[in-house]
């Protein structure tokens, strides 16, 4: 009799996986998920999703990992899905600091590295990617490895050098609110504009799983970032961009990228990637989009064998 795998049912949680939530240090709720621990456990790894995401887009890699036999948890960022908003009101990414989101990171991270098997690995989408990579650096965390899906360590559409734009940002973010949307997205506030399918991914029917999140779970949508956001990822990228700190990243890294990427800045990842002591670049040019990991089948299964390689080099 032959096995039939089931499929991956994208649009519901994991019957095994386990919605909590964790306190910051000043008490602020913030989501996360976790995978029950396998019986021979490889090791352990944390997720976490970019600016504007919710975990429920990751749950088909997460549930991959998992599967492969290592204990998974992904969580929010704080302001964003369903950890609440800091802006002025229901769409607005904002924050005050992205030391802030370290901050938030490191608590997390101590008690999850406390009650999980190692090796540990620290693994993040864009946004994601520069707070786990910024926080290694700093030492708030200590990852046996990072795993970094197209990482936002500069902006695509940036004209001139961040040395440039930050000041810039810095001035347009004073002349009013810096809650205030920095860009507008479309006519109704937190409606997904028709354009964007073709930023983030080149499988309409992934793409559609995140609408169906947005429409059922309406506390995930998001919109634009805040003009303080903006200053403040600037500030961040420009502070990640120093080769002094990210010569303090020793543990390995594993990049997934392209080069066709229309929202994160490519060469701002390959001066990451050259400065890191111990990195390896994946560009997947022009088959793949922003949002690798839930990419169109063939890509992403050549993305998830990149990783899994990767991950089984540390769990032996």
């Amino acid at each position: 009799m032959s096995h039939v795998t089931t499929p991956f049912d994208r649009r519901a949680i994991p019957a095994d996986a386990r919605e909590s939530r964790w306190h910051a240090a000043d008490g602020h709720a913030i989501r996360r998920i976790d995978w029950p621990m396998p019986e021979r456990p490889r090791g352990s790894i944390l997720f976490l999703p970019g600016r504007g995401d919710f975990y429920e887009k990751y749950l088909e890699t997460l549930d991959h990992w998992a599967r492969q036999g290592w204990r998974v948890t992904a969580a929010d960022w704080r302001g964003q899905a369903a950890s609440g908003r800091l802006g002025t009101d229901a769409v607005t990414g904002h924050i005050d600091d992205f030391g802030t989101w370290v901050a938030d990171l490191g608590v997390l991270w101590r008690t999850w590295q406390a009650e999980t098997p190692g090796p540990h690995v620290l693994a993040g989408h864009s946004m994601g990617g520069h707070l786990v990579l910024r926080a290694a650096a700093e030492g708030v965390v200590t990852p046996d490895a990072l795993l970094l899906s197209a990482p936002m360590l500069g902006f695509a559409a940036q004209v001139l050098p961040a040395a440039l734009m930050h000041p810039l940002a810095r001035v347009i973010a004073a002349l009013g609110d810096p809650r205030r949307p920095a860009w507008k997205w479309s006519e109704k506030p937190g409606e997904t504009p028709a354009s964007r399918a073709a930023l983030l991914t080149h499988d309409q029917a992934r793409y559609e799983d995140e609408l169906w999140w947005r429409e059922h779970r309406p506390e995930l949508v998001m919109g634009p970032g805040s003009w303080g956001w903006v200053e403040r990822a600037y500030a961040s990228m420009r502070l990640l961009a120093r080769g002094d700190v990210l010569a303090r990243v020793t543990q390995p890294v594993l990049i997934l990228a392209t080069d066709n990427d229309k929202l994160v800045g490519y060469r701002a990842i390959a001066h990451a990637a050259r400065a890191l002591p111990d990195a390896r670049l994946v560009n997947y040019g022009k088959a793949s989009h922003h949002e690798i990991l839930r990419e169109a089948d063939s890509l992403r299964d050549a993305a998830l064998a990149e990783a899994d390689a990767f991950l089984a080099g540390l769990s032996g």
